[in-house]
């Protein structure tokens, strides 16, 4: 059931594309899940001394802060409708391409320098605990000389400290400009993920267990699930490391030199996260293999069981087939004595308890039981 709604998803992100078909480039179309919220938007101005937060009712809100001297954060939680996402573009002198991929969800993580601008779209993950499963959204980040707007596509995120860090003064957030607002957002994003990995760690160390003690079918559909999910992280992270590589090295009047610093500082965090997503992996092909094994093991087990139960079986069948022969034993000279002896027939049930017992110690002793 799970698979044909992973397919579905799948189904529908094509399907989702091909409504910006035949169209021009930079043609203004939201491409993502259908959505019903309202539009919100937030802005945080703030320099050493002073600090500003109101939320904007309308989008015109946000031009007075275009020209100001002091950083201005504007986060927009809401993509889905194209008219507010071009009315930011126009007065903010943003690229029409840049507005057509903030409304396209399935991007991949990038960067691109429009001169004036750097614009970066990165994956916010989490882990939802109810369903286990990862959850995606996309974020795009804009970089100017004295702003910084990110678009995310709902309300909720991981950049709750960075506000309170404003609000606060503390750090060097309120001291510095631009470039290391758009780090710290990144930073969040990618902290957030080991967070995750962690979630991730926990089911796959249940995973074992269950292997190890009971391997059920259940069980490899959830390891099937989740090297699919991992398939999937590694598709949304992977990308990471040229967007932090590519804002670490660009020369580009947007980004200091005091500020790349803290990017390789990401960046380091960013192959610790590709190489924890490639030793899951390994650790989930690993499970099929094990599996399988502890399948087979099982098996055995019940093949043994029944083979010693057959051997032990098998000299009772010959004695009972021997005494069952219908031949005049009385005319016979090879005649057998056993018939008509009185203790006869308790005897040869002494015997084959006998041989049983016999036979079952010694496998004891072999170490077959």
């Amino acid at each position: 059931m799970k698979q044909y709604r992973v397919v579905n998803i799948l189904a529908a992100r094509v399907i989702k594309r091909s409504k910006k078909a035949g169209l021009p480039p930079g043609s203004l179309v939201y491409v993502g899940s259908k959505k019903e919220e309202s539009v919100k938007i937030t802005i945080m101005d703030y320099d050493a001394s002073k600090f500003q937060e109101k939320e904007a009712k309308t989008v015109e809100d946000c031009f007075k802060f275009k020209e100001k001297p002091s950083v201005t954060w504007i986060n927009v939680d809401g993509i889905h409708r194209p008219e507010i996402i071009e009315k930011l573009g126009e007065h903010f002198g943003l690229h029409s391409l840049m507005q057509e991929d903030i409304l396209n969800t399935n991007q991949r993580p990038k960067i691109e320098d429009f001169e004036k601008h750097l614009f970066i779209v990165l994956k916010m993950l989490h882990y939802d605990d109810k369903t286990n499963e990862i959850r995606s959204e996309q974020v795009s980040i804009v970089l100017g000389p004295n702003f910084v707007i990110s678009f995310q596509e709902k309300e909720g995120d991981v950049f709750n400290t960075i506000r309170e860090r404003i609000r606060s003064g503390k750090g060097r957030i309120r001291k510095t400009g631009t470039d290391y607002l758009a780090y710290s957002l990144t930073d969040a994003i990618v902290d957030s993920y080991f967070l995750m990995l962690e979630k991730i760690e926990e089911r796959i160390d249940t995973l074992e267990e269950h292997l190890v003690t009971d391997p059920k079918p259940e069980t490899l559909q959830d390891i099937h699930d989740l090297k699919t999910e991992m398939i999937y992280l590694r598709k949304a992270v992977w990308p990471l490391r040229e967007v932090i590589s590519g804002m670490q090295r660009r020369e580009s009047p947007l980004i200091l030199k005091s500020t790349q610093v803290y990017l390789r500082d990401v960046y380091d965090h960013t192959i610790q996260i590709i190489d924890n997503i490639e030793s899951f992996r390994d650790m989930l092909s690993g499970m099929v293999d094990l599996y399988l094994s502890s399948v087979s093991n099982k098996m055995n087990e019940v093949m043994k069981v029944l083979t010693i139960i057959a051997t032990i079986f098998i000299p009772l069948t010959f004695v009972t087939g021997l005494y069952g022969m219908n031949f005049n034993t009385q005319a016979s000279p090879f005649s057998m004595p056993e018939l008509n002896w009185y203790w006869g027939y308790p005897m040869l049930w002494v015997v084959m308890i006998a041989v049983s017992l016999s036979l079952f110690l010694y496998f004891r002793k072999m170490k077959w039981l």
